[in-house]
């Protein structure tokens, strides 16, 4: 199959916008409520999930003619399960502080429905390269919905953005109060909603 550079680009920047896993597709919505309270906490998942996906989708494309089709659930969640472990492993070794406070969920990255969806439906059946270019733009796709709810959970419900304040003394002194809503889990379904409208309107769907 010959890959075009047009097609790659696609491949990679469709999921990122366009076809965004959590904006466009709504999935992956259980761990956007669980990691954004926290900036930094949403970062490291983002990062844990690109990688978890990309390398899946790598793994995968690599052994899709060698997979029987009637255990190739078994197989790709085997080696989802495994890049989870690693990643897990990591985090614990290079950053404690976070990978406590991620608790289960980068575990549960093996549940994420965007992974196994994307090895189901386009890993199986394209070639590694465009593969890993699918698994790393969905990955950044997800990570930047992350992002940006956290920005807004973290900055309107505790004035700070990576634990150090950001709005002014002086808000406060004049009666600015932050929006405790918003570190609850019904502040980051009112974010990513706002965000679904603001993609569709956006692309006039």
């Amino acid at each position: 199959m010959k890959i075009t550079r047009t097609k790659a680009f696609k491949v990679f920047f469709t999921p990122i916008w366009e076809s965004n896993p959590v904006s466009g597709q709504i999935l992956g919505i259980c761990s956007a409520l669980a990691v954004t309270v926290q900036l930094k906490t949403a970062i490291v998942m983002g990062l844990a999930l690109t990688f978890v996906l990309a390398f899946s989708n790598l793994s995968i494309s690599l052994m899709r003619n060698l997979i029987p089709r009637n255990i190739r659930i078994i197989i790709e969640l085997t080696v989802i399960a495994t890049l989870v472990i690693f990643a897990d492993q990591v985090l614990k070794a290079f950053l404690y502080d976070i990978s406590k406070q991620l608790s289960i969920f980068v575990g549960l990255i093996i549940t994420n429905c965007i992974i196994l969806g994307r090895a189901e439906t386009y890993a199986l059946g394209n070639p590694p390269f465009l593969s890993l270019l699918d698994g790393i733009g969905n990955g950044l796709g997800y990570s930047q919905i992350l992002i940006t709810v956290a920005v807004l959970r973290e900055l309107l419900g505790a004035g700070k953005l990576f634990g150090f304040q950001v709005i002014p003394d002086a808000f406060y002194a004049a009666g600015y109060v932050n929006m405790g809503f918003m570190v609850l889990a019904p502040g980051a379904f009112i974010a990513i909603g706002l965000i679904v409208w603001v993609q569709k309107t956006v692309s006039k769907e």
